[in-house]
């Protein structure tokens, strides 16, 4: 059994700067690339991102998630019994605080980011709505986001719009 080949996928042409258009896919974007990028497409739920784009951000989402829920921690007592709740000190409200800003701020990129990952796999952004299944829908949509592009996505890429 054969696979059809499929042409090396390459970057489209740069625009004036030396920038990829943000309707194209940045393959091989470093961090601060990737983090610029979504930021500017902020709520864009079109077009495709590539591997690098993603996981880069994901990065950066993780770890200052990270950082964030360590402010709490060194700010929480912990329960001296068992009946007794946790006490909270300014600390761990200011990094609740930080934290709900933060989760605020980037739930909508993040997901517009991982529909545009889906597309870049061929794949229907309508797919994120698997993490609605326990255990098993999260890890579907970590493997999607995981697969290599597939130049059948070019059928989401709208030349033009961002």
């Amino acid at each position: 059994m054969s696979y059809p080949q499929y042409p090396q996928q390459t970057q489209p042409q740069a625009i004036k700067g030396g920038d990829v258009p943000l309707w194209a896919p940045y393959y091989g974007a470093s961090f601060p690339i990737a983090a610029k990028r979504f930021f500017k497409k902020y709520a864009t739920f079109s077009g495709r991102a590539s591997r690098s784009e993603y996981w880069w951000w994901m990065l950066a989402a993780v770890a200052v998630s990270i950082v964030l829920n360590t402010i709490v921690g060194l700010g929480t007592t912990a329960a001296t019994s068992l009946g007794d709740a946790p006490t909270y000190g300014p600390v761990a409200i200011f990094g609740y605080i930080l934290l709900v800003i933060w989760g605020l701020a980037t739930l909508v990129p993040s997901l517009a980011l991982t529909v545009r990952r889906l597309h870049d796999g061929n794949f229907s952004g309508w797919l994120l709505l698997l993490v609605l299944v326990p255990f098993l829908g999260a890890l579907a949509v970590l493997v999607f986001t995981i697969l290599p592009s597939n130049p059948a996505g070019q059928r989401f890429d709208q030349p033009g719009r961002v």
